[in-house]
């Protein structure tokens, strides 16, 4: 009986190791997709590029799962064409995920690349269209799949000639000052031509102290600068007429029919549960861009909701705006908190029409040994310079021995980009071992992509 319970234990071991060997033999074969990849996000009918919005996400392009008809992974790339016909493909980028973002900047490149070109003195056209598809395939290049090609039809808005594009102009005149961020030395805070004749207007930032306007950045003849001797709100040129301010943010204007001018608080912000210092405040400061004569910023929020107000104040005369019935436009109805979801944002207003847009975009910030809170971020952010597309300004910054990169979104992850300057000579680059290295101080740092071939940055 013993022998018979022996024999039957080593005919089961047998099979089952007989089994198991048959298994490790298995071998899945990857097939032809029995259908290829479609997008599955819709598209605009146009789409509208500009230097100003390079950083801007132009298109999020996702796609459903190529099917190999074996558990496999996948590897996908988007690729453009200028020609259209894919024999001149170029990857975009690269992902095992459904999801590939392509920012503004890039569509501009694309763009040029096709031979578009927005000034009015060429013969080249100013709209085109831009090649996509999405190639799927397993291990190296097997087998791969390809999305229908999709047509993206751009427009790259004409320069208009002698000034913003929304006939704003940077006026000759500027605040100098003690209470000025250059104090004395300047340069200026700007003032903008206005629809008024002969009126001008600055927004600016100041601290507790003194201003004068004057011309041109200059105490020279034949400029001219005035100050207000005795305070009545007229414009003179006596000695001692130095204009004393307190801390705040003011809307200054100039008259010049009648050389009067006002200083009044005036500022617009982001308040609610979405913002860094939700209903309390203080608000998400909005910057002037004369080049659209709007109101904007950047900005990181979370799910939930916010408003536009003004003065970090509820409190008549002070508005507050919302949008009731998210049409894009700007109302004062009750319950119009404006819903959000989390991400990184451009916010834009004309108090004008009242109309606003909240777009995703790509913010740029400073990791690194050297700041805060070093590699794991969240980063130091930079703020645009409205006024020059493309530039990007973090003052005042507090820095430690250490190193430091530029990059977007607080991520390493594609699409967001990451800067540093492997030879230090003050222009930045995407290669190894590209660490910027700082000595503890207080800086100004600058980033300049308003070329996107030859991006620069400054820390002073």
């Amino acid at each position: 009986m013993k022998n018979i319970k022996l024999l039957s234990l080593l005919l089961i071991a047998f099979i089952s190791f007989s089994a198991c060997d048959q298994d490790d033999d298995l071998v899945f074969t990857a097939q032809e997709p029995a259908e290829g990849i479609t997008f599955s996000n819709s598209f605009l009918d146009e789409y509208v590029l500009t230097v100003a919005a390079s950083n801007n996400l132009g298109e999020r392009f996702t796609w459903q799962d190529a099917n190999f008809g074996v558990p496999t992974n996948v590897t996908y790339e988007l690729e453009n064409s200028i020609l259209g016909d894919f024999t001149d493909a170029t990857t975009v980028g690269t992902t095992d995920g459904n999801e590939l973002a392509v920012t503004i900047g890039a569509m501009l490149g694309f763009a040029e690349a096709a031979g578009l070109d927005n000034d009015p003195n060429t013969d080249l056209p100013n709209t085109g269209t831009l090649y996509f598809r999405v190639k799927g395939f397993v291990g190296t290049e097997g087998l791969p799949t390809y999305s229908p090609i999709q047509e993206l039809t751009v427009v790259l808005p004409e320069i208009v000639e002698g000034g913003g594009g929304a006939g704003i102009e940077i006026s000759d005149w500027g605040i100098v000052g003690s209470a000025t961020p250059n104090s004395w030395d300047g340069p200026d805070i700007p003032f903008y031509t206005t629809s008024e004749n002969n009126v001008i207007v600055a927004y600016a930032n100041l601290v507790d102290g003194q201003i004068k306007f004057r011309q041109n950045n200059s105490w020279d003849a034949p400029n001219i600068n005035y100050g207000d001797l005795t305070g009545d709100g007229i414009l003179d040129t006596e000695n001692e007429n130095n204009i004393n301010v307190t801390s705040g943010t003011y809307k200054i204007t100039i008259d010049w029919n009648d050389n009067s001018y006002t200083i009044e608080e005036f500022y617009w912000g982001l308040v609610g549960s979405a913002t860094p210092n939700s209903w309390d405040g203080p608000d998400v400061k909005l910057s002037y861009d004369y080049n659209t004569d709007t109101f904007k910023t950047v900005v990181q929020l979370v799910d939930g909701q916010i408003k536009i107000r003004m003065n970090d104040s509820w409190d008549s005369p002070n508005i507050n705006y919302g949008d009731l019935t998210g049409d894009g436009v700007l109302d004062t109805e009750n319950e119009n908190n404006i819903n959000v979801t989390a991400g990184y944002y451009l916010v834009t207003v004309d108090f004008k029409t009242l109309e606003y847009s909240i777009e995703e975009t790509l913010i740029w910030g400073a990791v690194g040994s050297a700041t805060p809170n070093s590699w794991d971020g969240p980063d130091t952010k930079f703020n645009p310079d409205f006024a020059n597309p493309g530039v990007w300004t973090l003052n005042g910054m507090t820095l430690l021995d250490g190193q430091l990169k530029f990059r977007t979104n607080d991520s390493w992850d594609s699409p967001n980009i990451n800067y540093g300057d492997l030879t230090g000579d003050g222009i930045l680059d995407t290669e190894n071992e590209n660490n910027i290295n700082v000595t503890a101080g207080i800086y100004d740092i600058t980033l300049d992509f308003s070329n996107p071939d030859n991006p620069t940055y400054t820390i002073e």
